[in-house]
């Protein structure tokens, strides 16, 4: 299926690594645009150096003002026809494990920023009566992850945030979506590996085989397959849907509504 999306620009947060790396690469593959975020600048000059002429390299960390400052910047008065909006999540622990400065920093990390970019970038869609945003969040606002309590919670703030924001925003011709998540062959699933490894006193490769196991296709996402699904969503063929949080896990919520 051609995207329709060649030659158009997209922004696209944490480029380099995981499932936005993945999501990166399946809209460079449809010929499209990127300006790709990232804290690594090697790693985003490398990254740019392989498909010449296609990504905009912007350094930053998009959880600060100055960076979101910097992407406005970069845009300028040009058409943007869509934005992934990802990031890391904070660390695995427990209820039990956590402080009261683990919970600021989790709202900060999770959903203030979040809620500062779609701020200073709506008024851009608005304009052009059109524009794709789309959030990659986790299943575990639908499910719960044990020893993830901080994203358990944060994340489903910005489930709330997202479905408000997509009534209110859909007259304008811009789309609000969430890209849920499950375990995925990425370095933020081995924070996960790690924890289970200590809590239950077995090997990471343990840990991990036993998270493959409770996944109904009996192994890890592929970051590609994500991305290429995000693509999509980010594309002019995803027009009717809107203020939509879509699992990608491979089957492991149980729940009807997964």
């Amino acid at each position: 299926m051609d995207l329709g999306i060649k030659d158009k620009l997209f922004v696209v947060t944490g480029a380099t690594s995981g499932l936005g790396n993945g999501v990166a690469r399946a809209l460079l593959d449809e010929n499209a645009k990127i300006i790709a975020i990232a804290r690594d600048n090697a790693r985003l000059n490398e990254f740019a150096g392989n498909f010449p002429g296609q990504i905009e390299p912007l350094e930053g960390d998009v959880t600060r003002t100055g960076t979101i400052q910097k992407i406005l910047k970069q845009i300028g008065s040009r058409y943007l026809n869509g934005i992934l909006i990802n990031a890391g999540g904070p660390p695995a622990k427990s209820f039990l494990e956590t402080n009261l400065d683990d919970w600021d920093t989790a709202y900060n990390s999770l959903l203030r920023w979040k809620v500062e970019l779609i701020k200073a970038l709506l008024p851009t869609f608005q304009n052009q009566n059109y524009g794709r945003i789309a959030f990659i969040e986790s299943m575990s606002v639908k499910q719960p992850v044990a020893n993830l309590v901080l994203s358990n919670s944060l994340r489903l703030a910005v489930v709330g945030f997202v479905k408000t924001l997509s009534q209110e925003v859909a007259k304008d011709g811009i789309t609000v979506n969430i890209l849920a998540p499950g375990f995925h062959d990425t370095p933020a699933a081995q924070r996960l590996f790690v924890k289970r490894s200590e809590v239950e006193n077995i090997s990471i490769d343990m840990a991990r085989q036993k998270y493959e196991s409770e996944i109904v296709v009996g192994r890890m996402g592929d970051t590609l397959e994500f991305g290429m699904l995000a693509a999509w969503l980010l594309s002019p063929h995803s027009g009717f849907i809107t203020g939509q949080t879509i699992t990608v896990d491979g089957g492991a919520i149980k729940g009807t509504m997964g």
